[in-house]
């Protein structure tokens, strides 16, 4: 029997690489979640790889925003195939059509230094027995549970940096394991492209780009601490990026992602 996730994540195969899913309306939902949206279409290529090379990175573009309850046809192109490298283009369409494009690259494990920056002071920041959760989440919130490092702010939608693991075991499969780590790396990143200290009310957002870099294999059953950081906020754009570690500071994955921030008129 498959588990919640799993069961997020199912992809149906109709030959010739392409892969078809739908996603349920979950109580109100009038767009789908792009982090979802991205790991399926990650899910899609890992499947016409194979196991024996994991991703090492992912680029996807957000073009249109995608329907619940609408079928979801993944259509993978096999770019290249070599010897240590491999690539994939998969477009996601609607409707017939595109709604996300995604570049991923999969890389066969190769020996080499062990070498990161400095993690955070995670001795410093309180361990998610003792983080507060977050009440504003809806179906994410059943899905991974996160506990808040710091006391949420009035009016703010920043949660970073918050400690987050799926609430249910997910297996070994690698393909799903960061197939997961790509859906939950798109959760409030969007919040935190906006510059520290505006007061603008936001009219209108929306995730425009959105990259994965794969530094280990992750564990997204187990504790995982995101951090994200506001690079800049110039018009009507932002970005942010962020850094995965495990609880003993192991550095997982490295995200950023462009933003649209619209704000009110002065």
């Amino acid at each position: 029997m498959k588990t919640a996730v799993e069961a997020l994540l199912a992809l149906e195969p109709l030959g010739d690489d392409v892969f078809t899913a739908t996603i349920p309306d979950r109580g109100g939902m009038t767009r789908l979640f792009g982090g979802q949206v991205a790991a399926q279409a990650l899910l899609a290529a890992s499947r016409t790889v194979g196991d024996e090379r994991p991703p090492h990175s992912l680029h996807g573009y957000f073009i249109r925003g995608g329907k619940p309850d609408v079928p979801l046809h993944h259509e993978v192109d096999r770019t290249r195939d070599g010897r240590s490298f491999t690539t994939r283009h998969v477009t996601v369409r609607q409707n017939g059509e595109a709604i996300f494009e995604l570049l991923a690259s999969f890389h066969d494990t190769e020996p080499g230094p062990d070498w990161q920056t400095e993690p955070p002071p995670i001795d410093a920041i309180p361990p998610p027995s003792e983080g507060a959760p977050h009440p504003r989440l809806g179906y994410l919130g059943r899905l991974f549970d996160i506990r808040r490092v710091r006391p949420a702010q009035e009016g703010s939608w920043v949660l970073h940096p918050y400690w987050i693991r799926t609430r249910e075991p997910i297996g070994d499969d690698p393909a799903l394991q960061a197939a997961m780590l790509a859906f939950l790396s798109d959760i409030a990143l969007m919040a935190s492209a906006r510059a520290p200290r505006s007061a603008a009310p936001l009219v209108s957002g929306a995730s425009l780009d959105h990259a994965v870099w794969f530094h280990r294999p992750p564990r997204v059953d187990e504790w995982l601490l995101y951090s994200a950081e506001p690079v800049a906020n110039i018009g009507a754009r932002g970005l942010a990026r962020g850094t995965l570690h495990t609880a003993d500071g192991a550095l997982v994955a490295s995200t950023v992602q462009e933003a649209l921030l619209r704000t009110a008129a002065p």
